[in-house]
């Protein structure tokens, strides 16, 4: 078995540069640029189970619900038109994280965050105010292209603020920020539900103006980073903002190799062209493969439809929004768990220890669901005991997504990508991403209604392949200079045969020889 994993302590750079309170308030508004994204998860799921909602809009699948109580509880929610209502947010954002990159390259990180709050804020001004279907998507389409430049420029502009040793923790908060958004959602869907009058879904759909002012507000205030400065030509004031949020004087070194970097990608004409090119190929494998596995998780299935799918496991509708408001906890708590692990235990760590973590309770929640509900989904009368396990277990799988391929989902690609691809390698990460999100959400209701209880297991089979993938394909990235990247591709036993040392004359050849893995198998 080939050695794998990163490269060894003590090599390559390491800049001086401390934790400043400027850089942490800085990070922690731009974090919440993941807020519109979690928001819009949780809220979509709760207000499809609102009965109001479905008689107003959608009112063949309360039919359907109504008449299907003692009948096939796989199959209550299966409408496409329902399922575009959710998903048609992912093909919008698909399409504007691809512009997104040509923005957030000329025009900066800070003005990529600032388009997508004002299109947030109009698709929830019209959701709000919805009267018919059309309505409905079209401010979800809006919402989308808000989605998708905010997930373009979020996280690449945290990986280049935060000091490298910090690089992890700091990112991660983006994610923080979507696993709140999504608790939030839950608890208000939680109490509009009750609302008398049926109106509450209006509250549930508009209330996502707050988190889209946030973003647009913050983007206003926030500083650009010292890459995208240098990138538009602004040499002296990057400087000086390098040496703003590193703390210290001291920094001609980090702004030396940013430069160079910034020199190197100038040469680039064609960003996306630039891609296909050998050398890339690790980067171009993890900007597609790591979005790609994380909807495979399965974990968009709870998250969009955690009451829908607590409804069809014998809940009703508050005990089901309920449950959703316990996993969005789970869900918020790992992910502090994971911003404090990843600059300790590394990212491979728990990569693969949330993977073990999620193919276990997959399978148990298969086991469960298929010991009740068998093949024709009539559960009959459910103890309460069982349902108690289900959620339990759900909890322990939420948990274990959230402090792995939740954050290092987005983590692990935005801090991997050199200069002068990085916007474009982080639009293909955000489009596969929105691509498969869209794809799951398209035909989850319609996989649960033919594979059934099997669908858990078909999530399973993935999470052991892309865990497999991790232990062997994906170098530490622990501590590692963001500009100093390249160093650990040219280390591992399998990339290394992409990458030479006249590839890349910046970052990474003054390195030991202590990487770990053969240089070529």
């Amino acid at each position: 078995m080939p050695a794998v994993g990163g490269i060894g302590p003590g090599t390559g750079k390491e800049y001086p540069g401390n934790l400043t309170p400027y850089v942490l308030v800085t990070c922690i508004v731009a974090a919440m640029g993941g807020l519109i994204f979690g928001y819009d998860i949780g809220i979509s799921g709760g207000v499809t189970t609102m009965t109001p909602f479905l008689q107003k809009f959608f009112p063949s699948v309360w039919r359907k619900k109504e008449a299907d109580k003692t009948k096939n509880q796989y199959c209550q929610y299966d409408s496409q038109t329902l399922t575009m209502f959710t998903s048609s947010l992912y093909l919008a954002a698909l399409l504007a994280s691809l512009v997104a990159s040509t923005v957030t390259r000329k025009l900066g990180r800070k003005l990529s965050m600032l388009f997508g709050g004002l299109l947030f804020f109009a698709g929830a001004l019209i959701n709000g105010f919805a009267k018919a279907v059309w309505m409905l998507i079209v401010g979800r389409i809006l919402l989308g292209f808000g989605v998708g430049f905010a997930n373009q420029s979020v996280p690449l502009y945290l990986s280049e603020m935060a000091p490298y040793r910090y690089r992890g923790a700091l990112n991660i908060g983006f994610q923080l920020s979507i696993t709140v958004g999504i608790l939030i959602a839950n608890v208000l869907n939680y109490f509009f539900n009750k609302i008398e009058g049926g109106w509450g879904w209006r509250l549930s759909l508009g209330g996502a103006m707050v988190p889209a002012l946030i973003i647009t507000v913050g983007s206003l205030i926030l500083p650009d980073t010292p890459n995208s400065m240098i990138e538009r030509g602004q040499t002296e004031e990057a400087k000086a903002k390098l040496k703003r949020i590193r703390g210290v004087d001291d920094v001609d070194e980090e702004f030396r190799d940013l430069v160079a970097a910034s020199d190197a990608s100038k040469l680039v004409e064609h960003p996306w062209g630039n891609l296909l090119q050998r050398k890339y190929r690790p980067h171009l494998t993890m900007a597609i493969l790591i979005p790609f596995f994380q909807q495979l998780t399965g974990i968009n299935v709870i998250m969009f439809y955690a009451p829908v799918l607590f409804n069809t496991i014998g809940f009703k509708d508050d005990a089901a929004l309920m449950s959703a408001v316990i996993t969005g906890a789970v869900n918020v708590g790992a992910t502090l768990v994971s911003i404090y692990g990843v600059d300790k235990w590394g990212r491979r760590f728990l990569f693969l220890e949330g993977g073990v973590q999620m193919l276990i309770c997959q399978a148990v929640v298969a086991a469960c669901i298929g010991a009740r509900f068998g093949t024709n989904g009539d559960p009959g009368d459910l103890p309460k005991w069982y349902a108690v396990v289900v959620v339990l277990f759900i909890c322990i799988y939420v948990a274990g997504f959230a402090w792995s391929w939740g954050p290092l989902g987005w983590l692990v690609p935005s801090e991997i990508f050199p200069l002068e691809i990085r916007s474009a390698a982080q639009s293909i990460n955000v489009s596969v991403n929105m691509l498969f999100t869209f794809a799951v959400a398209q035909v989850f209701l319609t996989m649960l209604c033919h594979l059934k209880f099997g669908l858990f297991l078909f999530f399973a089979f993935f999470v052991l392949i892309m865990s497999i993938f991790v232990y062997f394909f994906l170098p530490e990235t622990k501590g590692i200079p963001i500009e100093e990247m390249n160093r650990v591709w040219k280390t591992h036993w399998y990339w290394s045969r992409f990458v030479e040392d006249l590839d890349y004359p910046n970052g990474g050849l003054e390195m030991s020889k202590g990487g770990q893995g053969p240089k070529n198998v």
